[in-house]
């Protein structure tokens, strides 16, 4: 099995819009739900800011075919654009237009590569 790429992304959730950002995660709808994790979205989390910075993080196979399994199912159509409205400085969807973070230290990796 190949091993899991760590996605890290940020996003800006217009701080106006934070307490109803918040309920809308209380529930996410199931059926989204089971598509992130039928297209390959693990370990996914999302972590939030009172300021609204927004930090991301899943682990995936493949990031690109991630992204495409979930662009391609309709309720993803249906969550971004209802999602899209709370964030600042974004082009095109939240989960196409995320700024991804380079990974520059991982502690299981390094512990690894020194034999540790």
């Amino acid at each position: 099995m190949a091993d899991l790429q760590r996605v890290c992304f940020q996003l800006q959730v217009n701080p106006a819009r934070l307490v109803e950002y918040r309920e809308r995660h209380r529930a996410v709808w199931p059926e989204f739900l089971v598509e992130l994790e039928r297209t390959g979205w693990q370990n996914y989390s999302l972590f939030l800011r009172d300021d609204g910075l927004l930090i991301g993080y899943f682990e995936t196979h493949d990031l690109a075919a991630a992204q495409a399994g979930m662009a391609a199912t309709d309720v993803n159509e249906r969550w971004q654009a209802q999602m899209s409205e709370f964030f600042e400085g974004l082009e095109g969807t939240p989960d196409q237009g995320f700024l991804q973070l380079t990974e520059i230290f991982n502690l299981d990796d390094q512990l690894h590569a020194s034999g540790s």
